[in-house]
């Protein structure tokens, strides 16, 4: 049975001020929640439904990890989501390592701006999907432990470090060494121009596009081109800045394999 004060602190964390104070989110679903436990991440309670806790309670045993039979108007109180999940669990926040080195070898992601929840959760996805291991994001991207940005991951950020810094210094520190490729709407066509196996890409803000002071530090300007691509011809302003990164991501896996 949940106490006051038990569901007075689970509403806290889904607020950014109280996530940092406490170093701690929610994450929930039963499949999320699976996933956790086979990652990295250090689960320090449990809430779920005498079911679920049958099922799994094995499992929370051998991991040492509390957890607390609730029902399902008590998880109503408590989840974050529409519909309640059998699970949410309070996590911990990570440490984070970085080799800069594994940022040189392969593709990473940074991220100017980024704001809607969907979209950066989405987003961490698809870097999953395309073996990218590294996401840098800007300090005004909306924060990765929102409750909506874990749900839209699907367990993908357990995968997928991301790492928020200053985006201009960050860069900075890659001139002269990488490729710098930034989604531009007049950019030179994804599909013809030369890429690397190997850089840096930056998707910009939903409706501002990518910061001007990021802008300068970009060495590819690189667009997805609308069909049919001659002048005249209504299409959509732009697209969707998950939609986007899939598309690149896509192109560069494509062809350098």
């Amino acid at each position: 049975m949940l106490s006051r004060n038990q569901v007075k602190y689970i509403h806290s964390l889904k607020q950014k001020k109280f996530r940092e104070i406490h170093q701690q989110f929610l994450a929930e679903g039963s499949k999320l929640i699976l996933e956790m436990l086979d990652s990295s991440y250090k689960l320090s309670a449990i809430y779920a439904s005498a079911e679920w806790l049958t099922q799994n309670d094995s499992i929370l045993i051998s991991r040492k990890i509390p957890y607390t039979e609730i029902s399902v108007p008590e998880m109503g109180r408590i989840t974050a989501l529409s519909s309640p999940s059998p699970v949410l669990a309070i996590v911990e926040f990570p440490e984070i390592p970085i080799f800069v080195q594994d940022i040189f070898n392969d593709l990473a992601l940074v991220l100017d701006d980024i704001k809607d929840p969907g979209n950066l959760g989405t987003i961490i996805r698809i870097a999953d999907w395309f073996g990218i291991r590294f996401i840098f994001c800007s300090m005004n991207t909306v924060d990765l432990y929102n409750p909506k940005v874990i749900q839209a991951t699907m367990g993908s950020f357990t995968r997928v470090k991301v790492i928020y810094d200053n985006l201009p210094s960050f860069l900075s520190s890659f001139e002269g060494k990488t490729r710098i490729y930034g989604a531009f709407p007049e950019g030179e066509n994804i599909y013809s121009g030369p890429l690397e196996t190997k850089g840096i890409i930056v998707i910009g803000n939903e409706s501002e596009g990518i910061s001007p002071e990021v802008a300068e530090l970009v060495t590819d300007r690189i667009s997805i081109p609308s069909y049919p691509p001659a002048s005249g011809h209504d299409h959509a302003e732009s697209l969707n800045a998950s939609v986007a990164t899939a598309i690149i991501c896509s192109e560069f896996r494509r062809r350098t394999g």
